[in-house]
């Protein structure tokens, strides 16, 4: 097994647990939140939080995709000192971006709410704006030491981002909620004191990364002053390779996001206009899918987001090198890695959708949430799989097709959505059907255009019917265990947790079994080699 990708697969786990941390600190901090603000004003942050994705997109998220794309593509030609020419110039870039982002969010709050038929949310569309700066210059710092080849920083960085946003996200949003009483704008304060929580987690992230490249610039100046005979490349020259990568980049995460992000307007829009509905009547439907769905939808996904990360860089060293047989490996590793994880969290999510919600939320529509979060085990592969599939893309320099094929995936998507509202009335399920819709033709599309551009087909037996079948066993056993121990204690607490308990065991041990993952695939997890070492006294290896 080759040093190279095993590294890429323990810095892309290191990345994806943080990313699990993250997302579980996200649910537990989330339901005092949604049970603080209630379904009206989940919708106003959730609106608030769509504006914000939206020029999050276009000031940062595609910062550390980019950053990390050519300082990787510096470093395995050897050239240190114009990995670290390549950053200056990203963060000046970045700094200039973000300052604009948050000048036009900031003073256009009022606008950008109403457009969205929110309102009320113009509070917490302010109090975010400054988040886009920070995340600017963050995102740089990411994707620098990302090219670099480690992930640790990235990873440290968001699980103290997510600390700093959870406790500030509850308080916040209960001393606004109870503030705005008096005025009647409890909804609305509330939310913007959630947002809060987002602010404080970006700057705490800021700090900690400065820190960590102050420690290091000593190391990199030494690296490159070793860095002889290499001819450094003007700004003008570096700019270019930065504008032609970040947009390409940016073009693609903006059309692929753009879909959840519009999905709310397209909701209340339709609603108000064509069924006269109230701002709070919509906001308390849509509410259910955002608090609650794409909540806990996204965590698994999360997996696919930072493996992602991790697979670009390792991708372009492999084709600086010409290595095609170690990209493949790369992308079935990554792929395989994710649906292990992904399918059983998603068969999990749809089995005990009930419990999980009644356990999480205190909703008035917990039927409605219970019915589309069935929907779940469909919607975590085909994001978690685009995601990767994505990335894959733009590794091998294909960077306009992930931009092609969401776009046209988009399209579809919303003439689904807007044809199905209208002729089925607003309901949830359709919104769900039609986000998974334009997860399954982007998937599709870019499968085809892999087998086209460098001849790969993704092996299906141990990457997606093995881990159904232990995923089938699991959910099985998951919702017998849940039945059976509500009927006995009453607690709807203790059968949830329990089934739970019992579950990820019973999963992991029918995948051994059915040979769904074997040795090599587990040394090359972080600590894997103990791991193997005691599977091996368990006889399951």
């Amino acid at each position: 097994m080759s040093k190279n990708k095993t590294n890429f697969l323990i810095q892309g786990s290191i990345l994806a647990i943080a990313g699990i941390l993250v997302r579980v600190i996200g649910i537990v901090y989330r339901v005092p939140v949604n049970n603080i603000l209630g379904e009206e004003g989940i919708t106003y942050y959730g609106a608030a939080y769509d504006v914000y994705s939206l020029f999050l997109l276009i000031s940062s998220m595609s910062m550390p995709i980019a950053v990390s794309k050519i300082v990787s593509a510096k470093v395995a030609k050897g050239e240190i000192k114009n990995a670290y020419r390549a950053f200056s110039g990203a963060l000046a870039i970045g700094t200039v971006i973000g300052l604009m982002v948050f000048c036009i969010m900031f003073f256009g709050a009022e606008g950008f709410a109403n457009l969205c038929r929110y309102p009320s949310a113009a509070y917490a569309i302010k109090v975010l704006a400054p988040v886009l700066f920070i995340m600017s210059v963050l995102g740089v710092l990411r994707g620098f030491f990302q090219g670099m080849g480690t992930m640790i920083p990235t990873a440290i960085s968001q699980i103290l981002e997510q600390v700093a946003n959870a406790v500030v996200s509850i308080v916040g949003a209960m001393y606004l909620f109870n503030a705005g009483k008096a005025a009647g704008e409890s909804a609305a304060l509330g939310a913007a004191g959630s947002t809060l929580g987002t602010l404080a987690g970006a700057a705490v992230a800021l700090i900690f990364m400065s820190f960590v490249f102050i420690v290091y610039l000593p190391v990199l100046k030494r690296q490159i002053r070793r860095n002889k005979g290499v001819e450094p490349e003007g700004y003008d020259s570096l700019g270019k390779e930065l504008i032609y990568t970040i947009i390409p980049v940016l073009l693609s995460t903006t059309v692929y996001n753009l879909s959840s992000i519009l999905d709310a307007a397209v909701f209340g829009n339709i609603c108000e206009r064509m069924f006269d509905m109230t701002e709070s009547q919509y906001s308390a439907m849509y509410g259910v899918y955002s608090g609650t769905f794409k909540l806990l939808t996204t965590a698994p996904i999360a997996i696919a987001s930072a493996l992602s990360s991790a697979i670009i860089p390792s991708i372009i060293r492999s084709v600086e090198e010409r290595n095609k047989r170690a990209m493949f490996n790369k992308i079935e590793s990554s792929m395989r890695l994710t649906m292990i994880v992904a399918i059983p969290a998603g068969v999990g999510l749809s089995v005990l959708a009930r419990p999980v919600i009644d356990l999480l939320f205190n909703l008035d529509r917990i039927d409605e949430a219970t019915g589309i979060m069935r929907f779940a085990i469909i919607t975590v592969i085909v994001f978690s799989m685009s995601t990767i599939t994505n990335a894959v893309l733009q590794g091998i320099g294909r960077m306009k097709t992930p931009v092609a094929n969401a776009a046209i995936s988009m399209v579809i998507h919303y003439v689904v959505l807007a044809v199905a509202l209208i002729v089925f009335k607003p309901n949830l399920y359709t919104v769900v059907l039609a986000d998974v819709l334009f997860g399954l033709i982007v998937c599709i599309l870019n499968s085809v255009a892999l087998r086209k551009y460098i001849g790969y087909r993704q092996e299906l037996l141990k990457t997606f019917l093995l881990p159904l079948a232990a995923s089938a066993v699991m959910g099985l056993l998951a919702y017998g265990v849940n039945f059976l121990l509500f009927k006995l204690t009453g607690s709807n607490a203790i059968s949830c947790i329990l089934a739970i308990c019992v579950a990820v065991p019973v999963y992991a041990v029918v995948l051994l079994l059915i040979k769904g993952v074997g040795e090599d695939e587990i040394r090359m997890l972080p600590k894997g080699a103990s791991l193997v070492l005691l599977l091996k006294k368990m006889h399951l290896l």
